[in-house]
């Protein structure tokens, strides 16, 4: 989560009720009710608690305390931190954003001729290919193999049709579903991405925090971040660097999911940041992968004796941290930080923790950390506490 976002969730907490609970309202209404019987009788009145009066009164004020939270609620879905789901949505319009719907994933496809032709062979627009699995890929556009040499490649991406993974390697889309006279065979020549599920809360506020930067044509930062989170909800973490000289502006992206972004993510990026309504006229907009700097993990940790009994869960839940160091450190310009992997692992139940690699390792701003190989995990055994 960008550093603006954490400060936002880090925020003092709100409550529109004084952050009253049930018991308070129940306090209340019993005294307000003892108050008013004795001023009206002269007469000094003290619910038992089992008293009918004073459950008549409780499950009066569960419907009450019900009404509060619902009051409570109301007013902070009109606040960035708490706001979600339709309420969200609506917070955004306010700034002129919209939820990103789920986008499917894309590839470029090579289609081969079972022999020369002298015309032109027609690749309907909505062919369908698949992979072994049965997932299926299908063309944007109709579109032509000229004349001649029998292999062509479709300039029109073509898309995953109702799904949104991504991950496919080049040549895993070989099955022609809906057969075309004369194609042979189907081959992507490009690694399938950009698919993403609809954007989630955290991504939308995110965005809605970013826009008021991209009212302005001048080109601030996050008017660039803004306008590079829009264009697909599968791109992650952005950085935007500028030369002021040169009057470049640089642009480096990673995918939701801490992948590297292809070729065909980058450039349909970049074209896109060249609109009139987002790009100065005085930027010269470059987008690209950022430089990776590799690091490895090989640690060894102890488990307290007296936790023997949760050892397996604790193991487990290790594996699990150490899961999590890895897409906290898939952040551009984040630091390698071995003391992050420390805690991690601790906080998972660990006694203590060995930790050979990585070593604390400074990352510029415009790249990004990459775990080499496997991470290596070893369990010492059992310590005294």
């Amino acid at each position: 989560m960008p550093d603006e976002m954490n400060a936002i969730k880090n925020l003092p907490d709100i409550s529109f009720i004084d952050n009253k609970t049930i018991d308070q309202v129940r306090q209340e209404m019993v005294a307000d009710y003892e108050s008013f019987i004795s001023e009206a009788t002269g007469q000094t009145v003290t619910l038992e608690r089992s008293s009918v009066h004073r459950m008549e009164l409780y499950a009066a004020a569960a419907q009450i305390y019900q009404a509060m939270q619902y009051i409570d609620r109301q007013g902070k879905q009109s606040i960035l931190k708490y706001s979600y789901s339709d309420f969200l949505d609506n917070l955004a319009i306010f700034k002129g954003v919209t939820r990103n719907p789920a986008t499917p994933a894309t590839t470029t496809l090579r289609f081969t001729l079972s022999a020369e032709r002298d015309t032109a062979t027609g690749i309907p627009q909505g062919t369908r290919v698949s992979t072994a699995g049965s997932i299926y890929f299908s063309t944007d556009v109709y579109a032509e193999i000229p004349a001649g040499p029998p292999l062509w490649r479709c300039p029109p991406p073509a898309r995953w049709q109702e799904r949104t993974e991504t991950g496919f390697a080049a040549g895993e889309l070989a099955t022609i579903v809906d057969p075309i006279p004369y194609v042979a065979s189907v081959s992507n020549t490009t690694a399938t991405e950009g698919g993403a599920e609809i954007e989630s809360d955290d991504d939308l506020a995110e965005r809605v925090f970013l826009a008021p930067g991209a009212y302005s044509t001048a080109g601030p930062e996050d008017g660039y971040l803004y306008h590079a989170k829009a264009y697909n909800a599968a791109i992650g973490d952005v950085v935007a660097t500028s030369n002021q000289a040169a009057g470049t502006v640089d642009i480096v992206f990673i995918m939701a999911d801490g992948g590297t972004p292809g070729e065909e993510m980058i450039e349909g990026l970049e074209g896109y940041l060249q609109g009139k309504t987002i790009r100065p006229m005085t930027d010269l907009v470059r987008v690209a992968a950022p430089q990776e700097v590799q690091y490895t993990i090989n640690l060894t940790y102890y488990i307290n004796r007296s936790d023997s009994a949760q050892a397996v869960t604790i193991q487990q839940e290790v594996a699990a941290a150490v899961e999590r160091y890895k897409t906290w450190q898939r952040a551009i310009g984040r630091d390698i930080n071995p003391s992050q992997l420390v805690r991690m692992v601790m906080d998972a139940g660990a006694k203590r923790v060995t930790v050979t690699a990585p070593t604390y390792t400074t990352v510029d701003a415009t790249k990004v950390s990459a775990l080499q190989g496997e991470a290596v995990i070893s369990y010492g055994g059992l310590e005294d506490d």
